[in-house]
């Protein structure tokens, strides 16, 4: 049925698909090929390999052509689907009938698992076809919302892009049973909804199929959610949605509740909760973010922390903590919580005028700790995206893939965690793998006040809006170079077209045609509009500053530390970068020493680096706690910062992106 209302009538920006935005050419042009090449198919050889992962085997057991015991944690259904819409993207911006016969295929399978009501997880089907004891929902951690919510997504996309209506079908189905959920098991809904992947999904069904029903039900997630009286703060939903005043608890499920509130803001334009968003947003981004974009800096802790009621204290993991709590070395920052900042912010962007804030964190998390979390080969990934790794901790930190099971073998030395091309906790590579397949999705969106770029690196873009058409063709080597050129390929009449100033940049110039143009301050978009012809050429400079920051005050970990940022990259020291005999906590940072950009390739990919001189602190460890400190003289050394997200390709090593300093 057709919706009543406006789809997205409270959401000035659309985003735009493949046909209208795609990354074409350098930095993430390159990005797009290593993905569609190497990161998509690589998973789907891990996935499918029953000796490597039970992710496809699970299915089929399920369905009854194979058996046996499930194998993986809970959610691995839904790091499935994630997969799934991985390979659906892959395939709207690459056509390839070969892998659109697979995916028809997969979907049938998983259509095939699926229970009348809509029900479905591999797990519980599997345990019941081996005639064991098993009731549905009946423990919070088995994660069968998140995995119908990452089903209705899947099911969506696989729709979209090739008109099967295969798992759309299953996707319906999903959403009817989360309705009969929400009317007749409030309480169990309520309980199961931790990574809520199914706010978000419900809302895109709406969008879908304009069917006034999902919209409806995402407002009775919120009313579940508010009633339930066994909350806690590790699941947000100890207090009340329009009365949180700060983030809490478990990262990826803030964020993805946050996302999944944005998106019902986007067609309800509820007040409250668009207040309650913009407030949890700053606590995040002003007290709690780390410099690359990392989200939750605690694997463990306690919220709220030192409340003076103990009753209302409880257990958080993988979590943001206090403001200002951003531990280096135990960092967990997990790959999925940054990505669920991506889409938190990506949806906040499209709520209101443009706020080029948002974009700015996109852009942040995007090339920083995203790419961190996939190793530049495009086949191995971090779990956790610590900012210092040394060696000899005298404590265990849970490996990548961790999942509570006895560790055979035992975790490597503290100094050697590095990517791994499959981890037994499966759910972020997937999720890095959707999100760089869909990385074109975030490069534009369309406005009744014209075209606005967010992300560069190298697009083609090609719009119409009731003020024309605009075809832009980018050529730049963002983010190495700020020299960005768009080319009018195709035009009729004048969209406004509106460039993004990063928040970081200085001394900013833009021209039209070779005549200079105003350009408005750091952290807005600016405005370039006439009557477009083929040929046109806009180029926006953005001189790379290299900035030596230090944090806030009460950020502890890094008092008197700072790190370097060039552009939109934080960098990082790698101890193989330092001379024979030095070590990385002899390192330091002179206030005022001279950072020489130099081209080079990190494990035969270019990067752009930072030469500089650091001063050597004096050696040796004390034999106690304490010692007293040396007068020995000081002496420098050359040295190189390689961009974070290149860390960790060399070998086993330490690093650290923030550094003592020198005054």
């Amino acid at each position: 049925m057709p919706p009543t209302t406006e789809l997205r009538a409270h959401a000035p920006l659309r985003p735009l698909d493949a046909a209208h935005a795609r990354w074409a050419r350098g930095f993430w042009g390159e990005l797009h090929t290593r993905t569609r090449d190497v990161t998509v198919p690589r998973i789907w050889e891990s996935l499918s390999d029953p000796d490597t992962s039970p992710g496809l085997a699970n299915f089929h057991m399920a369905a009854g052509l194979a058996s046996g015991s499930h194998v993986g944690p809970p959610f691995m259904d839904g790091d499935f689907y994630k997969w799934f819409e991985a390979a659906v993207a892959r395939l709207e911006t690459d056509p390839d009938a070969t892998l659109e016969a697979r995916l028809e295929d997969l979907a049938a399978l998983i259509a095939s698992v699926q229970r009348d009501d809509g029900y479905l997880h591999t797990p519980t089907f599997i345990a019941e076809r081996n005639e064991e004891d098993v009731v549905a929902l009946a423990d919070r951690f088995n994660f069968e919302t998140y995995n119908l919510g990452h089903l209705i997504t899947a099911g969506i996309r696989h729709w979209q892009v090739t008109g099967s209506e295969t798992l759309l079908a299953a996707a319906k189905k999903a959403a009817s049973f989360l309705e009969s959920l929400a009317t007749e098991k409030p309480v169990e809904l309520a309980r199961s909804a931790i990574c809520p992947s199914h706010y978000m999904a419900v809302i895109e069904l709406y969008r879908a199929t304009g069917d006034e029903r999902y919209l409806r039900l995402a407002e009775s997630f919120v009313r579940v959610r508010d009633d339930f009286e066994e909350g806690g703060d590790d699941n947000q939903d100890r207090v009340a949605v329009r009365e949180q005043t700060v983030v809490a608890g478990h990262a990826v499920r803030a964020n993805y509740l946050y996302a999944g509130l944005a998106d019902l803001v986007a067609e309800t334009g509820d007040p409250e909760i668009t207040a309650v968003l913009e407030r949890l947003w700053a606590d995040v981004v002003d007290t709690k973010l780390y410099l690359t974009g990392g989200c939750g800096a605690l694997y463990d802790g306690a919220s709220p922390d030192g409340h003076p009621w103990q009753r209302e204290i409880s257990r958080v993991h993988q979590a943001y903590g206090r403001a200002y709590q951003l531990p280096n070395t135990t960092a967990h920052a997990e790959s999925c919580a940054n990505i669920g900042l991506i889409l938190w912010s990506e949806r906040m962007l499209a709520l209101g005028a443009p706020d080029a804030r948002y974009a700015d964190v996109i852009e942040q998390v995007s090339y920083n700790a995203l790419l961190a979390s996939i190793s530049l080969a495009g086949s191995e990934y971090f779990y956790t995206n610590a900012l210092r790794q040394v060696r000899g901790l005298p404590y265990p930190l849970r490996r990548p893939g961790d999942t509570g099971q006895p560790i055979v073998p035992p975790p490597p030395p503290s100094d050697e965690r590095l990517r791994q091309e499959y981890l037994t906790c499966f759910c972020c590579p997937p999720n890095i793998a959707r999100t760089l397949a869909q990385f074109h999705e975030r490069i534009a969106s369309l406005s009744a006040d014209g075209l606005h770029v967010h992300q560069y690196g190298g697009s083609d873009l090609d719009v119409a809006g009731d003020a024309g058409r605009l075809a832009l063709r980018e050529d730049s080597d963002y983010p190495w170079d700020g020299r960005i050129t768009f080319t009018v390929t195709d035009a009729s009449g004048a969209l406004p077209l509106h460039l993004r100033v990063p928040g970081w940049s200085t001394d900013v110039s833009l021209t039209l045609n070779g005549s200079p143009v105003e350009v408005s301050p750091p952290g807005t978009y600016t405005r370039v509009e006439r009557e477009w012809q083929a040929g046109d050429v806009v180029e926006l400079n953005l001189p790379m500053p290299i900035r030596v920051l230090r944090g806030h005050r009460l950020a502890e970990e890094i008092t008197n530390q700072v790190a370097v940022q060039r552009g939109p990259l934080v960098y990082a020291l790698e101890s193989a970068d330092l001379p024979d005999g030095v070590l990385l906590e002899q390192a330091a940072f002179r206030r005022g020493t001279a950072l020489e950009p130099v081209e080079t390739d990190v494990a035969g990919h270019r990067v752009v680096a930072l030469d500089t001189e650091l001063t050597v602190l004096p050696s040796g460890e004390p034999s106690g706690l304490y010692r007293d400190i040396d007068d020995a003289p000081l002496q420098t050394i050359p040295a190189r910062l390689v961009p974070y997200f290149a860390w960790g390709n060399r070998g086993a090593g330490e690093m650290s992106v923030w550094l003592p300093v020198v005054w």
